[in-house]
């Protein structure tokens, strides 16, 4: 499994992935820069954590599953062309070792980005003074509600990267779930939970609340429900691409 792991690392070397990655998380943070700036100039009292976090989560419904989509396609991509996929399983390497190879070498540039958008973060936050030290429980909750729906968003890109030799679909795909992740907000409830693009709103530490004559970001506690079920889908998501691509004809 370590080999086939360093086998996909090797062969994205010239991709520029993470150079990908690192522009569009870049363009995340400058957006949410003037964001928050704008935010504060308004109103003085957004002048605290919870701002540049929920600006993060809010940006990362968009900018995530269009990474996710990115990075995805382009690692599978290489299998479609030239036959690479029957030829690493002619050589007798299992199938569904190379598809949990591919998914952590995913992840893995996912994670990169999530601690990239955490150290900003941690340095906007004491460049503008916010009150009281960096919040380590936020932040950790923050780390683990994004990187578990980015679990489940990429289990979902793979599985149709993989199984439609046409990346348009699964860029498509991810277009798609930038638009859902980018406006869950105004959704109810229910149509939140179906969607797991709209679990990097609901998984965030911070919140907005509107009220009439004021607004102000409130710190929220991490739905149950709603960990659970980005787990399943996780686990659904992966284990139906698995058994899809395992058992589809070459």
């Amino acid at each position: 499994m370590i080999n086939m792991l360093g086998l996909e690392y090797y062969k994205i070397r010239r991709k520029k992935l993470w150079m990908m990655a690192t522009f569009l998380i870049a363009a995340e943070i400058l957006w949410a820069i003037m964001s928050i700036s704008m935010s504060i100039a308004r109103n003085p009292d957004h002048i605290v954590w919870a701002s540049v976090f929920f600006s993060i989560s809010s940006m990362n419904g968009l900018f995530m599953p269009i990474i996710s989509a990115i990075v995805v396609s382009r690692t599978c991509d290489m299998e479609h062309k030239g036959a690479t996929w029957k030829m690493l399983v002619a050589t007798g390497a299992s199938r569904g070792r190379l598809y949990a190879a591919k998914y952590i070498c995913a992840n893995s540039l996912l994670l990169y980005g999530v601690l990239a958008q955490t150290l900003f973060m941690i340095a906007f936050g004491l460049m503008m003074d916010f009150p009281g030290g960096p919040p380590i429980d936020l932040l950790t909750k923050f780390i683990g509600g994004t990187m578990l729906t980015s679990l489940a968003v990429t289990a979902l890109q793979q599985w149709i990267s993989m199984a439609i030799k046409n990346q348009a679909f699964a860029l498509c795909l991810g277009m798609l779930g930038g638009f859902i992740g980018m406006t869950a907000g105004m959704f109810p409830a229910m149509a939140r939970h179906l969607f797991i693009w709209s679990y990097y709103l609901e998984l965030s530490p911070v919140t907005f609340v509107y009220a009439e004559s004021s607004s102000a970001y409130m710190v929220q506690p991490i739905g149950l429900g709603f960990v659970i079920a980005a787990a399943i889908m996780t686990f659904l998501f992966y284990t139906a691409g698995n058994l899809h691509i395992t058992r589809q004809e070459i």
